[in-house]
């Protein structure tokens, strides 16, 4: 007997919605450690939904009707295998903050929890939803929980400033996008994007339909922190709690990406010319991946450090998936998942750093974490998998990224800028706990401290177990990622980009059958020696900045890195300024592409 797997996608929307109600209203009745239970709960049961729903995909396509109406008028939901398996990634990140929020947080109370819970029900709708309506419904209900999170310690200005940012830059992405629907809308009279994309085939990219791709990516190039809509995510994750960024850092901003070749493809991919896409967001990627990497290494507060390699790691990703290959868009899906896996760790440990020093300022904690036994040894593989060391995941996906490039130039790039990022972070980790290197010197004026970060739970002596146990997860969870198979990944690309079977199945109800495409190599020799260089050049990068600090790159880079941190000023109105100036170099990119 065959169980139809379409109850699915809407379960897991409907599962974290019901815990966060659950949890909302048992708050003020049952302790702490009763709300905690609740909450692990949803997110496991979540995480089982979701994997069963990855696991149904592999037969083709699973596509739901919310309410059952038909194409004409109802909601569709349509889960191919990247989209179930960043749904499923958004859940377990979930679990892991969870468990690691358990015994973190001194005084959490029950709304912290209610905000992941409801943050989790728009990531996974916003990976499902075949609806560019719905996307911005969950992109906003997304969006909304991730402004409360970041301002969650209230009573710190620097927190409720860093929410306030984040919440007027992205919401006025998110109008942008709005506006763009509406055209759309009132060109073709669906929302829906198989059905809009239908009806614009076959009419040509007039300055409507231009303008409308224009304001709908907007507000997706602002989620994804791509440059020089990037400015929010750096003040975010300096002011949001550390396993707040897990998510920030490794679902939320790469489903901006996502959500940028979905629509792309599936509703302008009649009209909008392949080349265009390709150079557009080919010169985004480029752009953001350098500016990240510089950045990167220039910090010496360690949460910001991580979030500018997440912004490296984001122009990395959109390289990929420029491509608008099978190849590039699977790699560019392995790397991401490889990516949230360490990424997430390395957040996490620096989380212990904060709750066992109190500050997050590189050059304040020289030699102090010397007796650190957790953190000592996981930051530098941490450090090491982010430049991509096989056979972690970030390696295999960068593996495959820089194969379907199949350019010299952009697999420099790779290999420079996972180089740069992760030799920053090995660098932090050999003062902090090797204490190799002088006492750095604290002259800088262009560069933020992290002294003056408020310990978010203490522990003098030993770390509760669930805090250990989310980030060995997380970082077991990358070096799995290098090696799954990777001939399903490239189906699931195939399906990704197959838009006459998504039409055909949404709006004529074809039978979805699994593509059958050539096999993909995992693993090859040179993909290996390019991790392999990668990482060794992120060793050189880290000792060479212990020894002789960034002092001479700094003098001769000093106009420009000053200016740099000008525009990352903080200022509300100046990253305003520059999301309208970015949404029009947007539009001038696809005019001239």
């Amino acid at each position: 007997m065959t169980v139809d797997p379409s109850w699915l996608p809407p379960l897991g929307i409907a599962i974290p919605l019901a815990g966060a109600c659950v949890v909302l209203a048992l708050a003020k009745f049952v302790p702490r450690i009763v709300i905690d239970v609740l909450a692990m709960v949803t997110a496991v049961t979540a995480v089982a939904a979701m994997a069963a729903l990855l696991a149904a995909t592999s037969s083709g396509r699973v596509v739901a009707w919310a309410g059952g109406w038909s194409p004409q008028l109802g909601i569709v939901l349509a889960a191919d295998p990247i989209g179930a398996g960043f749904a499923l990634l958004a859940c377990v990140l979930t679990a892991c903050a969870l468990g690691y929020t358990w015994r973190y947080f001194e005084d959490a109370e029950a709304h912290l929890h209610v905000l992941v819970l409801l943050f989790l029900a728009g990531m996974v709708g916003f990976s499902l939803t075949a609806d560019l309506f719905d996307l911005f419904v969950f992109l906003e209900l997304m969006s909304v929980t991730a402004y409360a999170l970041t301002g969650h310690k209230i009573e710190e200005p620097r927190s409720v400033q860093g929410g306030f940012t984040f919440g007027v830059v992205a919401s006025l992405g998110a109008y942008f996008s709005l506006a763009g629907i509406g055209l759309l809308y009132a060109r073709t009279g669906k929302l829906g994007m198989p059905q809009i994309g239908a009806a614009l085939d076959g009419h040509g990219l007039d300055p409507l339909v231009v303008a409308a791709l224009v304001l709908v990516l907007t507000g997706l190039l602002v989620k994804a922190a791509v440059v020089p809509f990037h400015f929010w995510l750096a003040d975010a994750h300096a002011v949001a709690p550390t396993p707040v960024c897990v998510l920030f850092s490794g679902v939320m901003a790469p489903l901006g990406l996502y959500g940028v070749l979905r629509v792309s493809t599936t509703v302008f991919g009649g009209v909008l010319p392949a080349e265009s896409l390709h150079r557009t967001l080919l010169l985004l990627g480029i752009v953001t991946a350098v500016l990240g990497a510089v950045l990167c290494l220039m910090q010496r507060h360690l949460k910001r450090m991580l979030a500018y390699s997440t912004i490296a790691h984001l122009g990395l990703f959109l390289v990929g998936l420029a491509t608008l290959t099978a190849g590039g868009v699977a790699g560019a899906v392995i790397y991401v998942f490889g990516h949230a896996g360490v990424k997430g760790a390395l957040f996490l440990l620096v989380g212990v750093l904060l709750a066992r020093k109190g500050n997050v300022d590189e050059f304040a904690l020289h030699c102090q974490g010397r007796d650190e036994r957790l953190t000592k040894w996981l930051l530098p593989l941490g450090a090491l998998a982010l430049a991509g060391l096989p056979p972690f995941g970030t390696g295999l996906g960068k593996a495959l990224t820089e194969e379907s490039t199949d350019s010299i130039a952009l697999t420099a790039l790779f290999v420079l800028v996972s180089a740069a990022t992760g030799g920053a972070v090995l660098r932090a980790s050999l003062r902090i706990h090797f204490g190799l290197g002088p006492q750095p010197s604290d002259t800088d004026r262009d560069t933020t401290r992290g002294e003056d970060e408020e310990p978010e739970g203490r522990f003098p002596s030993r770390l509760p177990a669930t805090m250990v146990g989310a980030i060995i997860v997380l970082l077991s969870g990358g070096l799995l990622i290098g090696v799954v198979p990777t001939e399903a990944l490239v189906i699931g690309a195939n399906q990704f980009l197959d838009r006459s079977g998504l039409l055909a199945q949404v709006l004529h109800g074809a039978i979805a059958t699994p593509l059958d495409v050539t096999a993909t190599d995992g693993w090859t020799w040179s993909g290996a020696a390019l991790g392999l260089l990668s990482a060794a050049l992120a060793v050189a990068i880290g000792f060479v900045g212990v020894h002789f600090g960034l002092g001479r790159l700094r003098d001769m880079l000093k106009a420009p890195l000053h200016v740099m941190h000008r525009l990352h000023s903080g200022h509300v109105g100046d990253y305003v300024a520059w999301l309208l100036l970015g949404m029009a170099a947007v539009g001038a990119l696809f005019v001239l592409t």
